[in-house]
């Protein structure tokens, strides 16, 4: 399965493809979601973490850098935004390397900026925004990522 571009006309749509992703996701997944500021990222985050059946807030990990929700599964989901990282060996001081075998998904903003220090991506998402809505590219980088993707309705 190689990569796909979408479509997302507005905020519903980005919910829904969150949810679509979350429904078919395989155990652990690593996602590298991509795009300028202001692209979707976060939204699209917060709708998979919705569609996992996170409750309570959930917050957009821009200062913090890293969030982790459980799961009802008894998994774990991180959420990590890199965008404040200078260098990638300040992701050393994160704890990640406890997370490598326990978190059942990881959602990366700005993996760029920690480029060498992340466990490799099954999916790597692009976000573009268009008008009032916004692209969404899907680009499977290991065979999960590619039978995932023959999963969903993309």
């Amino acid at each position: 399965m190689s990569a796909r571009t979408v479509f997302l006309p507005d905020e519903a749509a980005t919910i829904a493809a969150a949810q679509a992703l979350a429904a078919a996701a395989p155990a652990p997944a690593v996602v590298f979601l991509e795009g300028d500021l202001g692209a979707g990222k976060s939204t699209l985050a917060r709708a998979w973490l919705r569609a996992l059946g996170v409750t309570g807030t959930v917050r957009s990990p821009t200062y913090t850098l890293v969030e982790r929700y459980p799961l009802a599964d008894g998994g774990e989901a991180v959420h990590l935004d890199l965008y404040r990282l200078a260098d990638a060996g300040e992701l050393d001081f994160l704890g990640l390397d406890e997370l490598a075998g326990s978190a059942r998904l990881w959602l990366v903003e700005w993996p760029e900026r920690g480029r060498g220090g992340l466990p490799a991506p099954d999916l790597r998402l692009q976000l573009q925004g268009e008008g009032a809505g916004r692209r969404l590219g899907l680009d499977p980088t290991s065979p999960a990522g590619r039978a995932w993707l023959a999963g969903t309705p993309f």
